[in-house]
């Protein structure tokens, strides 16, 4: 039921799903076995009792190269994380960087894509920012990084379907703009017209709350390596290419955060225009006289 609405995204028939089970070799082949490209989107943002870092992002990226490789389909598109690191104190870059290793070795014709933080319909970037659960944090919110807009990710991935130039590159994909977390909090509160508050805890205290949380609870919470990823500024590999070798250019945030949070205002500011007129509507009211006489 969780996948139906996906089902009117292509023309009839167009769209099949077919069921599989990351440790399970045989329904790996059978899913990707017909293809002509084959794009891998697997990842967890926390480990759970039953798929950790490395099953996911390593082992799981190792079986479905694998696949790939045996049915010797033409294209390959593993997509990774920004920061991917094999030296990096988070074990989500660690073996996210390792899983592109993987996929090189085994299908070297892999491309790796690398996006930085998304932020659109349904992210983990504005709504977590907007809604009332996200008090606590760590390092007073200073994480930087250059958030990038989903669609222009898929966009992204769109050209590289028809590209055959793509082969075996490597794309770092990042918004135009470079901001810190308290930043686009402070954007997110202009624009829903509230104020959220975040209370800073010290790594010392919230990794191993965080941590023992993720272990007792049995729906999605913050893990200790999410709190270790708020101390990691974003890098981008100078060597890795960018949109602009896609001929994309990317949104930028403070433009389309009234397009993703309308909704979470109250009624009484639900149909005000979008922060950035209001505050050029505030500035006409105010008439500036230079007198020179």
């Amino acid at each position: 039921m969780a996948k139906r609405h996906l089902k009117v995204t292509g023309d009839l028939g167009r769209v099949v799903f077919m069921e599989f089970d990351l440790r399970n070799t045989q329904s790996l082949e059978e899913s990707v076995r017909h293809s002509d490209i084959v794009y891998n989107l697997i990842g967890r943002m926390h480990p759970t009792k039953n798929f950790d870092y490395e099953d996911v992002h390593v082992e799981g990226a190792e079986r479905i190269a694998e696949a790939v490789a045996k049915y010797d389909i033409d294209r390959f598109i593993h997509v990774s994380s920004y920061n991917a690191d094999k030296n990096s104190p988070s074990e989500f870059f660690r073996t996210k960087a390792r899983g592109e290793e993987v996929a090189r070795s085994i299908f070297p014709e892999t491309t790796i894509v690398r996006p930085a933080p998304l932020f659109g319909f349904e992210d983990r970037l504005l709504h977590k920012l907007a809604g009332v659960t996200n008090l606590l944090t760590s390092n007073h919110m200073q994480e930087r990084f250059w958030p990038v807009h989903a669609i222009d990710v898929g966009h992204a991935l769109e050209v590289m379907l028809h590209d055959d130039s793509t082969a075996s590159e490597t794309y770092e994909l990042y918004g135009p703009k470079n901001y810190s977390m308290v930043e686009i909090a402070e954007l997110v509160d202009r624009e829903i017209i509230k104020h959220r508050r975040h209370i800073n805890l010290p790594k010392r205290i919230l990794k191993p709350a965080a941590n023992l949380l993720n272990k007792i609870l049995w729906w999605p919470t913050r893990s200790g390596d999410e709190i270790e990823r708020e101390f990691i500024d974003q890098r981008i590999d100078s060597k890795a290419k960018t949109f602009k070798d896609l001929g994309i250019e990317p949104a930028e945030l403070s433009n389309l955060t009234f397009h993703y949070l309308q909704g979470y205002r109250s009624s009484a500011f639900y149909d005000l225009p979008p922060a950035t007129e209001r505050e050029k509507r505030e500035e006409k009211k105010y008439l500036h006289v230079i007198d020179d006489q």
